[in-house]
């Protein structure tokens, strides 16, 4: 009980009380771990604080200080609710602080290959964060975001492999999960954004293809040109030699057979079907 009454002050956010992160690493680990009513009462102090308007606010001191990957990833999910509910309401100057700190949490964590398997739940969250992010500022207040992503992805291959993993997730939100989540002219305009850009993307996976000898980095590659392949213009799959390199490169190697395959069946779909001009559905 004496632990729940102290919860109570994680709700309390006048500005002279100290947040006390042990605090709610000790609420964390009650809800997952606990029993009955202390279980019970640690989830609601939980949703009380994560629906707390300012609740956001105290990620940066939570992610800081937390001994607990539970917590951190609790703070995430606070971070991510206000992000999507709150971002055009926040002061451009909290959004551009809040922009920033988590590229540098994602490129402080892919910088470390060991690091980045370790944490690759929290890392995959702060990603999905940074998408969440770009489909509020991208590409009009981050026009150069895939020519940055592009050119980091260079400097080392554990960067490269989380970066692609960004542009999958990007391409899902734009492609596959736009309808009901923004207007149709939104959707229309980053999916035609995503189109004009995909030159830079597509030259990366070609990079990666000609450079890498990591599997882990050359298996995210191949995944990630399978999302891709539902809207990229034909010519960039039978005016290339993508076909011969999945074919040649990729398919005998267990590893990389199966999204190869997907892959394959996929521009096996678009050939069989040539009245699909996926062309012009990236200028419609």
């Amino acid at each position: 009980m004496q632990l729940l009454e102290q919860a109570q002050s994680l709700l309390n956010f006048d500005s002279q009380t100290t947040f006390d992160v042990n605090v709610l690493d000790a609420v964390i680990n009650t809800m997952y771990r606990g029993q009955g009513d202390a279980q019970r009462q640690a989830s609601e102090v939980l949703n009380v604080l994560r629906d707390h308007p300012d609740a956001w606010t105290k990620v940066d001191s939570i992610l800081e200080y937390s001994k607990c990957q539970e917590t951190k990833y609790y703070a995430l999910q606070i971070l991510e609710k206000a992000i999507k509910t709150r971002w055009k309401a926040l002061p451009k100057e909290q959004c551009e602080a809040i922009k920033q700190y988590i590229v540098s949490l994602i490129i402080s964590h892919s910088q470390n290959p060991e690091l980045m398997e370790r944490e690759k739940v929290y890392l995959n969250k702060l990603d999905i964060i940074l998408v969440q992010i770009l489909k509020h500022e991208w590409p009009k207040k981050w026009p150069n975001f895939i020519s940055d992503i592009v050119e980091a992805s260079k400097t080392s291959e554990s960067m490269c492999q989380n970066n692609l993993e960004i542009l999958k997730l990007l391409s899902e939100e734009v492609f596959d999960f736009s309808s009901g989540q923004m207007t149709q002219a939104k959707a229309k305009y980053l999916k035609d954004t995503m189109c004009n850009e995909f030159t830079k993307i597509f030259q990366l996976c070609e990079y990666v293809v000609d450079k890498s000898r990591h599997p882990p980095l050359l298996l995210v590659t191949l995944e990630t040109l399978l999302r891709f392949l539902s809207w990229i213009p034909l010519g960039y799959i039978f005016e290339t030699n993508m076909v011969n390199t999945l074919i040649e490169t990729f398919f005998n190697v267990p590893m990389f057979r199966n999204v190869t395959l997907r892959c394959l069946t996929e521009i096996g779909i678009f050939n069989k079907k040539k009245s699909i001009n996926l062309s012009s559905y990236c200028e419609t």
